[in-house]
């Protein structure tokens, strides 16, 4: 791969890396630290009605599991920024063949070509039953 691609790679790794950096932070300003009479602008601290509780309680989750996927993406993102660094970015970790530049286009962490993922992906499903 050439300089030039690994540069527009590294550029679109690290814009995403930022960007993805930046939703968590809100997702941590707004869900995550903030006690139920912050998000609310209650004053009291007695309890509020139930369905409300629970209505929090989802929205947490939820910005839980944002953050978790978030977190995942941004190691795989980084990964693929060590790999730029030492030369192996756009090989694939399964086969050794380098990754089509449409995949990488498309999924720029990408660490498998097209056909090791689809065989990785078949082998997690299991045998499919008709």
């Amino acid at each position: 791969m050439r300089k030039t691609e690994l540069k527009r790679f590294e550029k679109r790794l690290l814009a995403k890396k930022k960007a993805l950096l930046k939703e968590m932070g809100v997702l941590m300003e707004s869900h995550i630290s903030s006690t139920i009479k912050d998000s609310t602008g209650d004053l009291s601290s007695y309890s509020y009605h139930m369905a409300d509780q629970g209505t929090d309680a989802m929205e947490r989750e939820l910005a839980f599991m944002f953050a978790s996927k978030s977190g995942r993406l941004i190691y795989h993102i980084e990964e693929a920024l060590r790999r730029v660094k030492d030369g192996t970015y756009g090989k694939c970790f399964s086969c050794g063949k380098q990754i089509n530049k449409a995949r990488l286009n498309a999924v720029p962490h990408a660490r498998l070509c097209i056909e090791c993922k689809s065989s990785e992906e078949d082998k997690r499903s299991g045998p499919q039953k008709r």
